[in-house]
This record gives C-alpha cells, structure tokens and sequence, in this order.
C-alpha cells in the first residue's frame, strides 16, 4: 500500500473515530475553574510568523516526560533542534511517577514548562486544568517546514485534550488498543488469535498442554486487563455501556456486558491460566515472559508495546495485534471495533518559568524531522499524517495496528474516565487482587462501582 493510500485510509478511520468522539463526550462541571490563557505571554520573546510563542533566545527550558513505553529521548531529539534554532538550554527529565514528583510543584506555582502527564501515576486532568494553558495557538502556528501545524495532522485530534470545551492537552501518539502476540509461535502451532471468550479459553487449555499460560501480568499494568475487558464489553454491547461508566453512573459496572466479560476472565484465573504471581511482579518483566521467554501467548496493551519491550523479545517473534474478543459471535459492535486515539498527552503549566518554551518544543515535535524519528524510533504513529511508510519501518506490530485500523472503518471508540479523574492508582489494587485468584468477580463489581462512585461525588 503506498504512503499516500495509507494517508487516505488514516483520514478516514480518524473521521470515524472522532466523530464518535463528539458524540459522546464526557461530562466534566468545572464552571469554578478556568484553563490558562492560551497567549503563551511568558517568554521574553517578540511574537512574529516565524517566533509564534514569542520565545526568548538563550532562555532556559524544562520539561519532564513520562518514562514509558516511548522513553524520553524523542523529546530530547525535539528539544535539541529548538535549542538549535533559538541557542536556548533545554533539560528534558525522565519521571516515572508524574503525579507524586510534580503535583507538590503546581501547589508551589513553578511547575516544568512542559510536561508528559502519562503513566499509571499520571495527575488527574480535573485537578489541574486551572492551572493550564490552552493550545490552540500551538495548532495554528506553522512548523518548521513553513506548514500551519493543524493542516498537517489527522482530524479530530484535540477531542481527547479537550475539558470543559478548553484544548488544554496535546495527544502526541496514535495509540491502538489490542491483544498481541507472536505471529511465528501461533504459526507453529495451527493457533488463531480468539474471537469469542470461549474461543479463549479453548486456546487457554491448548497452551496449558504445551505447558504454557494465556496470559501474564505485572503489579504495575494489571489494569491492563481492565482495558480490555472493558473494550470487549462495550463492543458487545454497544456504545451505551461506555456511556455509563464514562459518566460514572450509578449500577455502570453492573452491566450486563461487563459482568458477562467479567465472568469468563474469572473463569480463565480458576483454570489457571495466568502466568502465577504477577501481583508481585515488576511490569516489564512479566511482559518479557511474553515476548521474550513465550511462557504466555498473549498481552493485551496499546501499540507502544513493540518498542517497550525491543530488548526483551524473541528473535522472529513477528509481534501481531488482533482486536479484543467478544462474549458472543454477534456483538453490538463487529469484532474488529477498536478502541483507538490519539493518547500521550503533553500539557503546558500557565506557572511555567517559559510558557513559550514549552510549546516551542511542542512546535518541534510537531514537525517533519521530529515526527519522522519518532514513528521509526518508537513504531508508532504520531498524530502527525503521512510520516510512516507502507512497510512500517520493518515493524509487523506497526503494520498489524493499519490492518487492524483498516478493518475497524469508523467502528472506533475512546474512553477516558481513568485519565480525568485519576483512577488508575485505585483500581490497580482490586485487578490485582482479581487476577490473582483472591477477588471475585462480584468483588471486582463492587470495588470499581466504589472507586467510580468516589470520583462521581468530587465532581
């Protein structure tokens, strides 16, 4: 398939998928709050066509990015042609636990001038969008090939930025949510990605006879698991069942999609076929037991995985995704529904020291050079449009997300209740438990309608 028809067949998904996105936004009541004010006035800088942000030449900028599935080094790469270009110093920080090492520094009012706010311990969108510049000037400023920047990216690509009708977040990466696995082992073996939970768990008894496992877990990524059981549920039941746990309702978990997902997971952790101690198991080491030793056939996770585990994985693994199962073979969404955008969501404090710094790194990263690198540094899209090429620079994990992207058409669906209100932390405990044997479903239900509950009355 040539660049321009995958650009074509991008266009169309994101049209699909954003559509959506408006459909059914989430509900946030902040009419107390306010975002910051979007001028990017601190700087030193005189605003021109080419100096948009008004950025102070020998001026100092920070930036902290989450060390992740993408590492750091592309903001590096990002911040090496701005200080280049304007002779500033930039210091772009790897931070694992985004929220506990930079929420004491909003209180303080001197936040970073940039910032990733991903990870398991990303801070909650709804504590800190007062304390926020919006981007929109980010958006219509020009690159650095001489392009306005929103002419240059896929449609619809601020819809998950945007609270309370302010674009405040800028979702640097086109993340596809799946299940993975090695397309060599499954070749080997007559084996096919399951479509249905009972497809699962037939495959789940033909690995525990080949003396592996299903699935596998670490302490920090157990919810994971609530990602896909979550997207298996709103495809078999449709859109309405995203509705409701997005808006935190009363009884969401209780849905009669989610507690029949919910139901065939338990019976996978009693037949055994969870990789055993994952609850006390660093992450990316459970992982490499998938990817690299091939103890469990799948994973579920985002399209950062391929490069999150480069070093820990089996020569000719040929890293595949496949859509999530369903319940029954006739869904309310088709198998191929995806839950798909933009994600990486990059923030500028309006208490930065160089508002206008932040988002000249944000203006570079959104650029040819810095775009390119990413996608075939990290295998994965940006939001940028057109960047990758047919072959996915060699990455069959890359060129599995555009099958899988193709297939779904505008059967794309988001959520992101877990990012607004900053539930990740809580929830981590009772999937834990859960995949460990030592919560029941019920419990499950119980202790996720808690922790939405919780989150419903701060609102």
């Amino acid at each position: 398939m040539s660049t321009e028809s995958r650009g074509l067949d991008r266009r169309n998904f994101l049209r699909g998928a954003f559509a959506a996105a408006v459909a059914i936004p989430i509900t946030v009541s902040l009419a107390s709050c306010s975002s910051g004010s979007g001028g990017g006035t601190s700087g030193g800088g005189t605003k021109s066509a080419t100096n948009p942000f008004g950025i102070k030449e020998s001026s100092s900028i920070e930036a902290v990015i989450f060390n992740g599935g993408y590492g750091y080094d592309y903001v590096t790469f990002a911040a090496k042609i701005v200080d280049k270009k304007w002779k500033t110093t930039s210091k772009v920080t790897p931070q694992t636990n985004i929220a506990q090492s930079l929420q004491p520094r909003f209180v303080g009012g001197n936040p970073p001038d940039l910032i990733d706010n991903s990870g398991a311990n990303q801070i909650g969108f709804n504590t800190i969008l007062k304390s926020l510049e919006t981007l929109d000037d980010v958006f219509e400023a020009n690159n650095y090939e001489g392009k306005k920047i929103a002419d240059t990216l896929y449609p619809g690509v601020k819809t998950p930025g945007t609270f309370d009708k302010k674009f405040v977040a800028m979702n640097y990466v086109m993340t596809v949510y799946a299940i993975w696995y090695s397309a060599t082992l499954f070749d080997e073996n007559g084996w096919k990605p399951p479509k249905t939970w009972d497809e699962a768990l037939e495959l789940g008894a033909k690995a525990k006879a080949k003396g592996k496992y299903l699935f596998v877990w670490g302490k920090e990524a157990a919810t994971y698991y609530l990602t896909m059981a979550l997207d298996s549920a709103i495809k078999e039941g449709g859109l309405d069942v995203m509705n409701a746990v997005n808006n935190l309702e009363k009884n969401a978990w209780s849905q009669k999609p989610i507690q029949d997902v919910f139901g065939k997971l338990e019976q996978i952790v009693k037949n055994g076929y969870f990789i055993p101690g994952g609850a006390g198991t660093q992450f990316t080491a459970a992982q490499a037991k998938w990817s690299n030793d091939q103890q469990a056939l799948l994973y579920p996770s985002g399209g950062w995985i391929e490069n999150e585990m480069k070093k820990a994985t089996a020569a000719n693994f040929k890293m595949t995704g496949s859509p999530e199962p369903t319940v029954t073979d006739s869904p309310a969404l088709p198998f191929e529904a995806l839950r798909a955008a933009a994600g990486e969501p990059y923030i500028v404090p309006s208490q930065g020291k160089n508002v206008a710094g932040g988002k000249e790194i944000m203006r570079a990263m959104l650029s040819k050079d810095a775009a390119t690198n990413f996608s075939k540094e990290k295998l994965a899209p940006t939001i940028v449009k057109g960047l990758v090429p047919a072959d996915g620079f060699g990455s069959t994990a890359l060129v599995s997300q555009t099958k899988m992207l193709d297939a779904a058409g505008t059967n794309i669906f988001d959520w992101e209740f877990a990012s607004l209100y900053g539930l990740n932390t809580d929830q981590l405990v009772i999937w834990n438990s859960f995949l460990s044997g030592q919560a029941t479903a019920a419990q499950l239900t119980t202790q996720m309608q808690a922790i939405s509950d919780k989150a419903a009355a701060s609102k």
